[in-house]
């Protein structure tokens, strides 16, 4: 299936007197210069002009921040239900700062209530208006006769809990998601039980600033100071209740296994493939002994903690750093890579026995990929963060089809041509933050993606993402 691309900056142009609504009476006599796709990288704005965001691209579009910036966050899975479709939604998640001094670090614990949207359209509307104008940092995105499911902006309530050092990244358990590990920039990864803090949130209804907040001294159940150095890549196991793995920046991975319920025992033999920082880690979606493993020495590693301390494949997988990696939850052959050239691929991991197993590799990026994740509704679908300040979304199944797209804009009426030279499967490009660090697709709500950047987080469901919801009448 053909979609449209959705691009949410368009070049405007500015009233002399720099207004971007309502200009001089003389100004309203001269028309508007039609809106146009904006590529970055590409494009260059000229004297008068101005990024401004599409807001016919977004079934919801908001953003928040918790104070100092934030490197790694996690979404916690809920009881509010498996499968939400209507405004407004409620999400929880968990994150951590990276403050400007080291005593000034904490894990924020929030809920976010009160996420309101559009309602959804088989066939966008047309979008006559040049004048609608939205700025990037606004908490309410949408136009008020579309948007249902809540009034006003969403509301933020945090608890923060005491955390010695930036936190390099963050994690929740599937299976009990109120337990968190943590990595901090002093080296060590500690384990934590949130239970208190999001039972608090849970029978909260009041709005609670992240400025008038306390900071909790609250003890970590583990704290684990085995590594030799600090690091970042850590993920626990969606089949294996408890189990973990941490990788440092001296090539060194540790494998952790639940003994109880708060206590965990920490292998002190580390696993040792790589010959440089490990920077990701991936577990298995479908063989509980079996995870993957990203590293600066370019290559991506396959593990079977049954087999020993070695890896049982190891891939040379780019031309440079390979900072992240991602296991498809719903297609469990797919590894997708991302590299510090703005590179990711997608590999087959069927076969790697016969050589090359890339299936796919994309150029689109000029900076280092910073995230990359698949979507947990559709297959085919992934999201990617660069330091290049765009998330783009891609559906693997797309192709191009000149005399659908025809028909699609022809029904649509669109008055914005996407440019020719964009890959087909380029679904989504998202831009307006800066800095752009970390997504995660949020399990529990089709289409809806939260990224953390420097200047704070947004929510995000782009219209065009129709098909991981279910038929209007079934939702």
């Amino acid at each position: 299936m053909v979609r449209s691309l959705k691009n949410p900056k368009k070049v405007k142009r500015k009233n002399k007197g720099g207004n971007k609504g309502e200009g001089s009476s003389s100004s309203n006599l001269i028309p508007s210069p039609p809106a146009k796709v904006w590529q970055p990288g590409v494009d260059k704005l000229e004297e008068g002009e101005e990024l401004q965001c599409d807001p016919s691209a977004y079934n919801s579009l908001h953003a928040f921040h918790i104070g100092w910036p934030c490197l790694s966050f996690d979404i916690l899975r809920d009881s509010l239900g498996l499968v939400r479709t209507e405004f407004p939604h409620s999400v929880y998640c968990v994150a951590g700062t990276q403050a400007e001094k080291s005593s000034w670090n904490s894990i924020g614990v929030f809920k976010i209530t009160n996420i309101s949207g559009k309602r959804r359209e088989l066939v966008p509307k047309t979008n006559n208006d040049e004048d609608t104008d939205m700025e990037s940092d606004s908490s309410d995105s949408d136009d008020e006769e579309d948007e249902v499911g809540g009034s006003g902006a969403p509301v933020l309530q945090i608890r923060k809990v005491f955390h010695e050092g930036c936190v390099n990244r963050i994690r929740t358990m599937t299976q009990n998601p109120h337990i968190c590990a943590s990595w901090s920039g002093g080296g060590h990864v500690q384990i934590w039980d949130f239970s208190s803090h999001l039972n608090a949130l849970a029978e909260s209804q009041g709005d609670v600033s992240h400025g008038a907040s306390a900071v909790s001294n609250q003890s970590p159940l583990v704290k684990f100071g085995g590594h030799k150095d600090e690091g970042y890549a850590i993920d626990w196991s969606p089949l294996v209740p408890g189990r973990l793995v941490s990788g440092d920046c001296k090539n060194a991975i540790h494998l952790w296994e639940p003994a109880s319920e708060t206590t965990w025992n920490v292998d002190s033999k580390p696993f040792v493939g790589h010959i440089a920082s490990v920077e990701d880690l991936q577990w298995s979606p479908t063989e509980p002994s079996v995870f993957a493993s990203c590293s600066v020495d370019k290559n991506i590693a396959i593990w079977d903690i049954r087999i020993g301390k070695s890896p049982a494949a190891s891939i040379k997988a780019h031309n440079a750093d390979v900072n992240v990696i991602s296991w498809n939850r719903l297609a469990s052959c797919m590894l997708a890579s991302g590299s510090d050239d703005g590179t990711f691929s997608i590999r087959d991991l069927r076969l790697l026995k016969e050589g090359d197993a890339v299936v796919a590799h994309f150029e689109y990026h000029k900076h280092p990929i910073t995230s990359i994740e698949w979507s947990p509704h559709e297959a085919s679908t992934l999201a990617v963060t660069s330091s290049d300040n765009q998330l783009t979304i891609w559906d693997l199944s797309l192709e191009r089809d000149e005399e659908e797209e025809a028909e699609f804009k022809a029904k649509t009426k669109e008055q914005v041509n996407a440019p020719t030279d964009l890959p087909p499967q380029l679904l989504f490009v998202h831009q307006g933050q800066k800095d752009l660090k970390e997504l995660h697709w949020n399990s529990q709500i089709p289409g809806m993606i939260i990224s953390t950047a420097a200047d704070g987080f947004n929510i995000l469901m782009p219209s065009n993402m129709e098909n991981m919801l279910p038929p209007a009448n079934e939702a």
